[in-house]
């Protein structure tokens, strides 16, 4: 990779533009201004610069120079390559400079996005306690986590840690795309794989590789897709030590990003720290455990697995993770809801209600959640005009029934990890049936299940 600050030469309409030092991103967009993100980390500021206006034929021009100074130093730099090129999208790595260029019918007009690293700390420089550089040294037993919003600094973060441990003696290899970390020459940098010239790579295959390297530590930039989540886990259930990057507003939310692609019984050991990092510094530190106890705020004899997630360096229980049937929730460590999650009182008021309405109906409920003043029911797409009725009806009746306002959505609203398995093996003639009860074929059945509704209403009076 190129050293810092280090690009061949460029054409000059796009060199003078990254002539102010402080300049990180510039922005060309046909028919505008150009415009830069500029300043320290700390406080970055976008100016839209007082020249004109760049044609799209110009930004057209700008990118075939660029194209040319790849042909011209392909073979002599291993930091001058296109890294992506699809239909209407092109990303180029030049130099220290990542490049992204999109043209109709990808994107409305001509653009250009230029991005290059302001600053290269070393790890020294983040001021980090001694047991927090003892925790990133522990090769073996490390999956972690750098979170953050996008432009924050995680990626500067990540190379600091990986340009530190090869320099402890570590093998460090990454797995980017693009493959932009300012990292040493011997840290080898790595793409997703493809099967063939015709197919898109893979990080799932290029994971297959480092395993046969046998690095001691493995940086994963972008950990976004779900794919991504898994390859990660993987990675860390084979005993690599593995840093990912990841975009979160807050170190929290970067454990939920990890909810549902991963099985909530292995998290812990899967992902054991998260670093989340505000305008170029450490915000926050958070460690994941798994002990066996009952969830805050519910009784004894409702013990069950639960991931404690701890405030870095004083131990504090913040959260805790837990599933209850089939839902997985984040409740605060007084036993009160995480954000949007539902409380302990509801979460079992919701397990019982799904088992209620799943009884009744004969459908399958994925999920039921307590939000407000209301309840939300997730069946399978098709069986929703069973619960809503004709004209309304059904919904009607089970708001008075269970005096609360229903709302009926689609399991396809939901998050992948809420969903219920599909069952492969159902007949058609399951299917046809399911599908039927929408219409009036379920008009019969249904009346004799309001009847015992209405009796077990009556018996609770």
């Amino acid at each position: 990779m190129a050293k810092f600050g280090d690009h061949p030469a460029i054409p000059d309409a796009l060199e003078n533009l990254l002539s102010d030092l402080t300049v990180s991103t510039v922005f060309l967009k046909a028919d505008c201004r150009p415009r830069v993100k500029r300043g320290h980390i700390t406080e970055l500021e976008v100016v839209e610069l007082e020249i004109e206006e760049f044609s799209s034929s110009a930004i057209e021009e700008i990118s075939q120079g660029l194209e040319m100074t790849l042909e011209q130093h392909s073979e002599t730099r291993s930091d001058c390559f296109v890294e992506i090129d699809r239909h209407g999208c092109k990303v180029m790595q030049v130099g220290d400079l990542r490049i992204t260029i999109s043209w109709p019918p990808f994107s409305d007009g001509w653009e250009m996005i230029v991005v290059r690293p302001v600053a290269q700390p070393d790890l020294d420089d983040y001021n980090l306690d001694e047991n927090l550089v003892k925790l990133i040294a522990d090769l073996q037993n490390q999956g972690t986590l750098v979170s953050g919003m996008p432009g924050s600094g995680k990626s500067t973060l990540a190379s600091a840690i990986a340009r530190w441990l090869d320099g402890k003696g570590a093998v460090v290899k990454t797995m980017e795309s693009p493959r932009d970390l300012q990292l040493p020459q011997r840290v080898t940098q790595y793409a997703p794989l493809a099967e063939d010239d015709r197919s898109r790579g893979s990080m799932e295959l290029t994971a297959d590789i480092l395993f046969l390297a046998r690095p001691d530590f493995i940086v994963y930039d972008e950990v976004r897709k779900t794919k991504d989540f898994e390859v990660f886990g993987d990675c860390r259930l084979a005993g690599l030590g593995l840093l990912g990057v990841t975009h979160s507003a807050s170190a929290l939310e970067a454990i939920q990003r990890m909810i549902g692609r991963v099985e909530l019984g292995i998290l812990a050991q899967i992902l054991t720290t998260v670093i989340h990092v505000e305008k170029g510094k450490i915000g926050e530190v958070l460690q994941l455990a798994m002990t066996v106890k009952a969830p805050s705020g519910m009784q004894s004899d409702l013990a069950r697995p639960v991931i404690q997630v701890k405030r870095y360096p004083d131990g504090k229980v913040l959260n805790e993770i837990f599933s209850f049937g089939e839902q997985i929730c984040i409740v605060d460590a007084d036993g009160q809801a995480a954000g949007d999650e539902m409380s302990p009182m509801q979460l079992l008021a919701a397990a019982q209600l799904k088992d209620r309405l799943s009884e009744d109906f004969g459908i399958r409920i994925h999920h039921v959640k307590f939000s407000g003043g209301s309840v939300e029911v997730y069946p399978d797409e098709s069986a929703i005009g069973v619960l809503v009725g004709q004209g309304g009806s059904t919904v009607k009746d089970l708001e008075e029934q269970y005096e609360v306002k229903f709302s009926i959505k689609s399991a396809r609203d939901l998050p992948r990890g809420f969903r219920a398995p599909e069952n492969k093996f159902r007949s058609s003639y399951d299917m046809d049936v399911e599908r039927s009860m929408g219409g009036r074929a379920w008009e019969q059945s249904y009346s004799s299940k309001k009847d015992r509704r209405a009796k077990r209403k009556g018996r609770r009076r």
